[in-house]
């Protein structure tokens, strides 16, 4: 996969699985632009001398003048792969209204005005594009999402978004995916749940693996696709 010459922006690029995506993408040539929210993990960010990463500091991509911020910086989108989000452990019983509305704005909100901004600086350069969104594996199975109802819900709702949006844009060349993860094995979820069987978690290389490419030149037909990416879990 050939990204030489390509822009993508990665939000939400200093976590885990934005490590692993960068990497990839710096590795298949593209130039990246890469959001994040919190300055240590910037700092510790392990791409950040390269000379193809820009770092972009955005305090919420719920906002639209950050979203504004950060896509107005990149010149000729090619590809923009959306892995801001957030989990949270809730049951409805005990989920008041603020933590649903972190919840929506964190997963769906920052999704869909991203979405939005990519397929306006697509349009732009008139040369197509690729879009990849981060669902979830109870974006897909509800009743696994049992006691994080607002997560599965806002996730579910990226699913929908990814696909209406597909059918929306395929004129203009820009295909829409997402994946759909189960646990991944990163070290955050290694400490939440310390007695997993942390084989047969899906590896964040792994994962990034299928978004590179999802959104890479060498995908030419697939379009509205939720893509699980489960490993053996």
């Amino acid at each position: 996969m050939d990204f030489r010459d390509r822009h993508v922006v990665v939000t939400g690029g200093t976590g885990a699985l934005g490590a692993a995506v960068v990497g990839a993408l710096l590795k298949a040539g593209a130039s990246c632009h890469v959001s994040y929210i919190h300055e240590p993990e910037a700092q510790a960010f392990p791409h950040r001398a390269n000379p193809r990463v820009q770092l972009i500091a955005a305090d919420s991509l719920s906002d639209e003048a950050a979203v504004a911020k950060l896509f107005d910086a990149v010149p000729n989108l090619w590809a923009s792969i959306h892995l801001v989000g957030g989990y949270a452990w809730s049951p409805v019983s005990e989920t008041d209204k603020a933590a649903l509305m972190l919840q929506i704005d964190m997963n769906f909100v920052t999704c869909f005005l991203c979405c939005r901004a990519a397929v306006r600086a697509m349009a732009r350069s008139k040369a197509g594009g690729r879009i990849v969104n981060v669902a979830s594996r109870p974006a897909l199975e509800w009743r696994s999402g049992a006691n994080s109802a607002a997560y599965t819900a806002t996730k579910a709702a990226v699913a929908a978004l990814t696909v209406a949006l597909a059918e929306e844009v395929a004129k203009d060349g820009i295909l829409v995916n997402a994946v759909a993860p189960s646990i991944m094995d990163t070290p955050a979820n290694r400490k939440a749940m310390p007695k997993a069987d942390f084989a047969t978690w899906p590896k964040v290389e792994e994962v990034a693996q299928t978004i590179l490419f999802l959104a890479s030149p060498d995908n030419k037909v697939t379009r509205g696709a939720v893509t699980p990416v489960y490993g053996r879990a």
